[in-house]
């Protein structure tokens, strides 16, 4: 596939104002306009339980949960929709989080899971995404990315069934891998 022209979020954005992408579920990844994947039964069911494990659980004086919501990544003329992002709690009505303000990034993973940990894990990694967790649909286990350096993760684990995952600025909370399969 060859690019025609990349776009600069200030251009993306004029766009999203403008109506260009009614219906349509677009992301800008690297000046680039990709279409995103269609969300099946078992997506939105991880998502929606995610989405109650972070309400409950998350200390939200300090966090705010974004489902399916923006983040900004100028640096790399990317404005990725993960389906879950704890970011810090600030007031974001003027302009997106940006990597300096995530703590937690989700992606849950079906028929995208070589784009999550390919294209998707090299972009979250060249920002310093600290904790990015991928939620793997096909293999009902969550795989959880640390360590960033450069375009990569040093610490890749899996976490299945039985076993708990833990968000790495709030270990004490704890996400029994599961509740996220509806096991």
């Amino acid at each position: 596939m060859s690019t025609v022209a990349r776009l600069s979020i200030e251009e993306y954005d004029r766009m999203i104002e403008s109506g260009v992408f009614e219906n349509r579920r677009i992301e800008l990844i690297y000046g680039e306009l990709r279409q995103m994947s269609p969300i099946g039964v078992p997506h939105e069911y991880a998502v929606d339980e995610l989405n109650e494990w972070s309400i409950q659980n998350a200390p939200l004086d300090r966090v705010r949960v974004r489902i399916q919501h923006s983040v900004g990544l100028a640096e790399l003329s990317s404005v990725p929709q993960p389906d879950v992002a704890w970011v810090a709690r600030l007031d974001y009505t003027r302009y997106r989080p940006t990597s300096a303000d995530v703590l937690l990034l989700i992606e849950v993973s079906d028929s995208s899971l070589a784009y999550d940990r390919g294209k998707k894990a090299r972009l979250y990694a060249t920002v310093g995404i600290t904790d990015y967790w991928i939620v793997n649909i096909r293999d009902r286990c969550i795989e959880v990315r640390r360590q960033p350096v450069g375009k990569s993760y040093e610490d890749i684990r899996i976490y299945n069934i039985g076993e708990t995952v833990s968000p790495l600025h709030f270990p004490s909370l704890a996400l029994p891998v599961g509740t996220v399969f509806g096991a």
